[in-house]
């Protein structure tokens, strides 16, 4: 089990910074959003290249959304990374994907690995933070599945990766710091437990950029390497909310502040109210603003049999906020489909209202 594992150089970063300009990207659950109150790992990343590299202009994008996965990063590539020109994107989703399906996580995280390798222009890190469901595999010194799997698309793809999380458990066995400094709830780290973890990156980073090493024109000029699975979803696209046809009471409205990755959604509070459209895909997802307000749903693809949609409220779920994916079907023929959707009550005592805030149509190609 190894803390480090260095595998291409991060040569296009290292031209970058000899430009004088570096932009961070930073992608996964919130381990890694950026903390108002309590800065996570990120946060020291950055600023020991602001330290590092004094002449360099540094600027961060931190797309990281608390309780997602890489199945909603993969439709969030391009808006919140790719169109930002982020030269280096960190990848944090082993602990958000634990408990996703292995087939399910393997065609997200290797679509989103192809569409930001794909662009040219980024260079990538994996990062392993860790949960309490992965403390059986390591007390006896095993990679846990999710941690596995991504290490066999770091080995494909040449990526390098950081396991922080070990380096944290390591940290409280030699006795540096305590568990509850690293893990105050069992999964959230607050100063202490961001600091390990973003000093392990630190120190990957030293190891990489901080070495000799020519960096030739810093161009990325070999070509994308056969994908490891076939069904990837490196072809996940969104679908224009102008293009869903409507019925009964609705409005489009931008998206309220504690929800910034999205721009604008299809809003009601009206039982009864419906919407469909059409796409062409193999895949379908819809994300919305979502908590305990939050009205449920039905629905029919291609005219099949009536589905009555009803999603988990956790107790730490508010009454909205949560930029939360819903997944219509995954393995359709590729070709044209149709869905048509009906927003009902969830009639359960854990859904207190009807809000319907449908903030993104995913479809996969």
């Amino acid at each position: 089990m190894e803390t480090i594992r260095l595998r291409g150089r991060l040569t296009q970063v290292k031209s970058k910074l000899q430009t004088g300009q570096l932009t961070l990207g930073f992608i996964g659950g919130s381990i890694t959003e950026d903390g108002n109150l309590m800065p996570n790992w990120p946060e020291p990343v950055a600023r020991w290249f602001v330290e590092t590299f004094p002449h360099a202009r540094i600027k961060v994008e931190n797309a990281a959304i608390g309780a997602t996965g890489s199945d909603l990063a993969v439709f969030r590539a391009e808006r919140d990374l790719i169109n930002h020109q982020c030269d280096l994107v960190f990848i944090e989703f082993a602990v958000n994907d634990y408990m996703t399906p292995s087939e399910h996580r393997m065609r997200a995280r290797e679509g989103l690995i192809r569409k930001l390798l794909a662009d040219g222009r980024s260079e990538l890190v994996f990062v392993y933070t860790y949960c309490q469901k992965m403390y059986e595999d390591m007390s006896h010194g095993k990679v846990p599945a999710s941690i596995a799997e991504f290490e066999e698309l770091a080995e494909h793809y040449g990526i390098s990766t950081v396991w922080a999380g070990l380096h944290a458990w390591q940290e409280v066995r030699l006795g540096r710091m305590t568990w509850d400094e690293w893990l105050p709830d069992g999964l959230h780290p607050k100063h202490r437990g961001s600091l390990s973890y973003g000093q392990c990156v630190i120190a990957y980073l030293e190891k990489d950029l901080l070495t000799d090493f020519n960096t030739g024109s810093g161009e990325i000029d070999k070509p994308l390497t056969m994908p490891l699975n076939v069904n990837h979803w490196g072809q996940a696209d969104t679908l224009s909310l102008d293009e869903v046809q409507l019925e009964g009471p609705w409005l489009t409205r931008r998206a309220r502040a504690h929800l910034p990755w999205v721009d604008h959604m299809l809003s009601t509070s009206a039982v009864g109210a419906k919407l469909s459209f059409s796409f062409a895909g193999r895949g379908l997802a819809l994300a919305f603003d979502f908590g305990k307000k939050s009205a449920e749903f039905t629905y029919k693809l291609d005219g099949g049999h009536a589905i009555t949609s009803c999603r988990e409220r956790p107790n730490w779920c508010a009454d909205g906020g949560w930029f939360h994916i819903y997944w219509i079907a995954n393995e359709l023929e590729e070709g044209l489909h149709h869905i048509e959707l009906e927003v009902v009550h969830g009639n359960r005592e854990d859904c207190t209202g009807t809000n319907f805030h449908l903030a993104l149509i995913g479809i996969v190609r």
